[in-house]
């Protein structure tokens, strides 16, 4: 959420960004709402202020008469003054966050392409994509998955359990060596701190499933939670960064999301996830912003992955983030890269909505920067595992730094 003092005074500096960020906000009516309301608060403490200063003295019938009058005045005032809160704060809540000026305008596909690491996997025989080569080792099972669940749920089978399992310990090790703390979190989160997030757990085009009679919806990341963690907190930064890993397993519905990639375990409905969550100073987001990426670049090269980074643009942010970096590895499926880690710098935007705040060395309070990023996914991670370490017989070797976990150098057919 921005100030909306910030908004008052950057009137179109703030209406740019909307433009920027594909964002359809009615940022005159925002105003329009914020002045209306600010003239009622005045108004009903004034009212209130009357009625407190008479009612220390003995009032004759005239003045009862009167502040009968002003009692059902004020009331009057508060209801107009509820229905406009709950319109204003609605619309201040769409309000996209900043973005970063070194980010590139524009949509999708208008990411600018940072740096690249690997070669592109050449084979000498016609390679598979990672949805027949699970089936073939038995490794997979979306057929059952969508008897017992839905479409796109799955059962994860053989090897590939273990080479999950795998993956999350070795995202643990790498990213507690660089002090994150870790934590495993509750998959189920209450409406406000999705909200405060930045996720929308109602309307159409939610990504969230909602439990019914409840105000709780299941979590699409533990970005939700750890965000959560502090939430009407005065944190302690004195000294450092409140840095943090989390495992979560995470639920998304993928509403609006077909026709983009979607094959095999792309996107998928359930996976498990350790995300990266700091919590900071102001003027440290974006140099924990560069450590958060350099982190997922350490894990990818750690397992050989080709991949690449780039810069989102503008227009395919979501609202939270000021700046994102994705890294996309090669994927033999799609003979392109694909995301397979993200990480967002969203400054204060969460933090506000969450209330979530840290002593200046003044002793003032201010709201944290917030920053999140993926360290390992079940779904995506995967796909880029098997597609470039297949063989010409159909057998996948394991990357060296998982072997002590998975207890093999090649997965066969059983």
């Amino acid at each position: 959420m921005l100030d909306i003092k910030y908004i008052r005074e950057n009137k179109e500096r703030v209406k740019e960004n909307c433009k920027n960020r594909r964002v359809n906000v009615d940022i005159e009516k925002i105003l329009h709402l914020d002045e209306r309301r600010r003239e009622l608060t005045t108004q009903i403490d004034e009212l209130r202020a009357q009625r407190n200063k008479k009612s220390k003295e003995k009032p004759n019938q005239e003045e009862i008469e009167l502040m009968r009058k002003v009692g059902e005045q004020i009331k009057d005032l508060e209801k107009e003054l509820e229905s406009i809160e709950e319109n204003y704060k609605k619309l201040l809540l769409s309000v996209p966050n900043l973005t970063h000026p070194d980010a590139p305008i524009g949509g999708e596909e208008d990411f600018k392409i940072l740096e690249k690491k690997g070669h592109i996997t050449e084979f000498s025989f016609e390679p598979k994509d990672h949805e027949i080569l699970a089936k073939n080792l038995d490794l997979l099972d979306f057929e059952r998955g969508a008897k017992t669940s839905a479409a796109k749920f799955y059962f994860v089978k053989n090897d590939l359990v273990r080479l999950n399992q795998a993956l999350i310990n070795y995202g643990i090790d790498i990213a507690t060596n660089h002090n994150y703390i870790l934590m495993e979190t509750p998959d189920i989160a209450k409406n406000n701190i999705l909200s405060g997030i930045g996720f929308n757990p109602r309307g159409e085009e939610t990504q969230v499933y909602s439990l019914e009679n409840t105000d709780l919806s299941l979590i699409g990341t533990a970005e939700i939670t750890i965000g959560g963690y502090h939430a009407d907190e005065i944190l302690d930064l004195s000294k450092s960064a409140k840095k943090y890993v989390a495992l979560s397993h995470c639920f998304r519905t993928e509403a609006g999301a077909y026709g983009r990639t979607s094959k095999g375990l792309y996107r998928v409905h359930q996976f498990t996830k350790l995300e990266m969550f700091v919590f900071c100073k102001p003027e440290d987001s974006e140099k924990y912003h560069q450590e958060i990426l350099n982190i997922e670049k350490e894990i990818c090269e750690g397992l050989k992955l080709p991949y690449r980074v780039i810069d989102i643009a503008s227009g395919d942010l979501g609202s939270p983030a000021y700046r994102k970096f994705d890294i996309e590895a090669w994927m033999t499926m799609n003979k392109d890269y694909g995301e397979i880690t993200s990480t967002s710098n969203c400054t204060d935007y969460q933090s506000r909505r969450l209330n979530i705040r840290y002593r200046t060395d003044g002793g003032k309070t201010e709201f944290v920067h917030t920053l999140n990023g993926t360290a390992i996914v079940t779904s995506r991670f995967p796909i880029a595992i098997l597609e470039n370490n297949q063989q010409a017989d159909g057998s996948i070797k394991v990357p060296e730094v998982l072997q002590k976990w998975v207890g093999k150098e090649v997965i066969k057919a059983q």
